[in-house]
């Protein structure tokens, strides 16, 4: 609500205040004589109340709730971390049509301080009804976002090259470095070898031991699948692939492997440039130490055309 006086342009209130007595003597003062309100009734939830247990139950993980103007709930990550986003049941609540939930995009890295979700009801109230039903699908099958902090990840780091290894190691260290620290973290091993199935599996073998968060293997090479000396070292080292392929460009040629818990990352052409690539897109969450699948690698599609 702005100042009706001639010339004078300023506002007096904000959407969703609450009037009191000292709000209607400074309408008067400012030339209003009539003011339209909105009168809650028992079946009705104020929107800052619904907003905010909404966020609540929305969100878990090192996040918290601010509240801000219009009934809106802010969440910010408390430190750095990889937002979660359950897509499939964002959608479902965005649908309810009683509130919209805005978030950063899944699997992304947040910094502490960032805003990574807003929640917004309809206007001034909610209706009970539809507010117990939005919250019972949260508490049953939520929380739609998660931010799981990075902290201090160990990165283990392997060069290779057809005929060097110290080819490998200087062509790519440089931009590996730039592109951790993106992330607020370095290589804590590193390694070169010649591209050579077994003098590929025993520098994996030695650089699993102490259990780094990850391991990346920079290869000057491009596979054509699991069944390349990269691919060939992994599974000789008792590695699982999980996939191979991502639709994300650049970095289609992505291989994903697990030795035990530790991710093991082969991107072909991903390391000669600081450019956005595929190992941006899922580095938040493998050094959040989350175990990507398949099915979720699927999902980069939408986007992963990155300019």
């Amino acid at each position: 609500m702005y100042s009706d006086l001639p010339g004078v342009r300023k506002k007096l209130l904000a959407k969703g205040h609450q009037i009191n007595e000292e709000d209607i003597r400074l309408l008067g003062l400012e030339g209003h004589s009539r003011v339209s309100v909105a009168m809650l009734d028992e079946n009705e939830i104020p929107e800052d109340q619904a907003s905010s247990l909404i966020a609540a139950e929305a969100a878990c993980g090192t996040m918290e709730i601010r509240l801000a103007a219009g009934g809106r709930a802010n969440l910010f990550a408390t430190e750095n971390c990889s937002l979660l986003v359950d897509e499939d049941l964002l959608k479902r609540i965005n649908c309810s049509g009683n509130v919209t939930i805005a978030t950063a995009p899944n699997f992304c890295c947040a910094q502490a301080g960032q805003r990574v979700a807003t929640v917004k009801t309809t206007p001034f109230a909610v209706e009970r009804q539809n507010f117990e039903t939005t919250l019972s699908l949260l508490k049953e099958q939520g929380p739609i976002l998660q931010g799981r902090p990075i902290g201090s990840p160990t990165v283990a780091v392997l060069y290779t090259d057809l005929r060097s290894g110290a080819r490998g190691r200087q062509l790519f260290e440089g931009i590996m470095k730039t592109r951790l620290e993106r992330f607020g973290t370095t290589a804590s091993y590193a390694l070169s070898c010649i591209e050579e199935e077994e003098t590929v599996g025993r520098a994996l073998e030695h650089l699993l031991r102490p259990k780094p968060t990850i391991l990346l293997v920079a290869s000057t090479t491009a596979p054509a699948g699991p069944s390349d000396v990269v691919g060939q070292a992994m599974e000789r080292v008792g590695c699982r692939i999980e996939n191979f392929l991502a639709p994300v460009e650049p970095g289609n040629l992505l291989l994903l492997a697990y030795a035990g818990e530790v991710p093991v990352v082969s991107a072909p052409g991903c390391f000669r440039s600081p450019k956005a690539n595929v190992v941006d897109l899922i580095l938040p969450p493998l050094l959040a130490r989350y175990s990507l699948s398949a099915g979720e690698i699927s999902t980069l599609g939408h986007g992963g055309l990155l300019q």
